[in-house]
């Protein structure tokens, strides 16, 4: 008995370095460039892919059940997906979830998303580890053909994430209110209608879990785009400020953003609070300088630790650039690192309610640790209400 004839590949993903690692594809069809990441989660492949924080990445998950509970529009978090792709271990099986809407690959396909199956994740993840968040192509061809020569090249004409402005991409067009709060069972999400806090959200790239956390915790949100002015934020007199996170190189999106932080720190005493990006561009404008990670910090498992309590949170992380602790000026305390790398995961400028963190302390997916971090923002804000003028 003759053994069966294994199907041929169709998809291929070519790194810069001229290895190959080829698959079956699904999702869309085609080819796209960018870097590539792994992320350990074991859940939240839907909210990954939808995280604006990937612009300009390609995810390898290292958890082999990716797709498997399908798809649903309440998981988004912004209208379409952000990544430009996804490599798993296993094909996606048909969807097992009540939740599910629409199959993980049929999703894919309707957003232009590629997706390549079957691949030796362990050894991809590997060769990042080793060598650094490569750049790369992946293609996906029904027919299985592929011009290596040109997928090679494509990866190495990719010119990287350092020096982007990714946030400019990904930002809100206009300025708009949040009062969603966070899923509740069994209702879904519920409305604020109870906020005592009027903050402005400054959009690099917000997740909406994030903004539903800030409604949750008493916030009357207006969301406005990165490129808002000083003018533009105190145009709604606001109680507070925050940075969100998004993608690409802080320092681009920096020469922007910065000199509108540095006027709200210089000319008022407003709470600021940043996660992720929001977290290095208010580094930025406080005196820091922000670096380049090898592979970076993409999952849910990171154990964080808090200078202050000595406490250890376990927390959500997605991140390729890092705040550079050997830069902060005085007066701006680190106040939490990361016990993987020691790399810096949070800070505070000394005597004034303004802090930022790296990890998300809305998780989504992840752990929620590091919620209390909405609440002391909302407390902030309280006290300083409570302050004569």
């Amino acid at each position: 008995m003759s053994a069966p004839v294994s199907p041929r590949p169709t998809a291929c993903l070519a790194l810069a370095d001229g290895s190959l690692f080829y698959g079956m594809g699904f999702g869309a069809t085609g080819q796209t460039v960018a870097e590539l990441c792994f992320n350990t989660a074991m859940t939240g492949y839907q909210e990954i892919m939808t995280d604006p924080s990937y612009a300009g990445q390609i995810v390898t998950f290292t958890f082999p059940h990716i797709g498997n509970v399908g798809t649903n529009p309440e998981d988004d978090e912004t209208a379409d997906p952000v990544a430009a792709g996804m490599i798993v271990k296993w094909m996606p099986t048909g969807p097992s979830s009540w939740r599910n809407v629409q199959p993980i690959s049929d999703w894919l396909a309707a957003r232009g998303r590629i997706a390549m199956g079957g691949v030796d994740t362990r050894r991809l993840t590997r060769a990042i580890r080793q060598q650094g968040a490569p750049h790369v192509a992946l293609a996906h061809n029904p027919e299985g053909i592929f011009d290596i020569e040109a997928l090679v090249n494509a990866a190495r004409g990719f010119a990287g994430l350092e020096g982007m402005d990714l946030a400019k991409d990904v930002t809100c067009a206009q300025s708009y209110r949040w009062n969603e709060m966070r899923w509740a069972w069994p209702d879904g999400y519920p409305t604020q209608t109870a906020a005592v806090h009027k903050v402005v959200a400054i959009d690099y790239g917000a997740k909406r879990n994030i903004l539903r956390c800030l409604a949750s915790a008493g916030c009357d949100v207006t969301v406005l785009p990165a490129s808002a002015t000083y003018e533009d934020v105190m145009a709604h007199q606001p109680d507070g400020v925050f940075l969100s996170n998004g993608p690409g190189d802080p320092a681009a999106t920096g020469s922007y953003a910065v000199p509108m932080i540095r006027e709200v720190l210089d000319k008022t005493d407003l709470p600021v609070f940043g996660i992720c990006l929001g977290h290095q561009m208010l580094a930025l404008a406080l005196g820091g300088q922000t670096i380049k990670m090898s592979h970076g910090h993409h999952g849910a498992n990171h154990p964080v630790k808090d200078n202050d309590t000595g406490k250890v949170e376990i927390t959500s992380m997605n991140h390729g650039f890092a705040v550079d602790a050997q830069t902060l000026p005085e007066g701006v305390v680190e106040t939490h690192v990361s016990l993987f790398d020691g790399s810096n995961c949070g800070i505070r400028l000394a005597g004034r309610p303004v802090w930022s963190v790296q990890h998300h302390p809305e998780a989504s997916p992840g752990p929620q640790d590091s919620y209390y971090l909405f609440e002391r923002f909302a407390a902030a804000m309280a006290e300083r209400a409570k302050s004569p003028a």
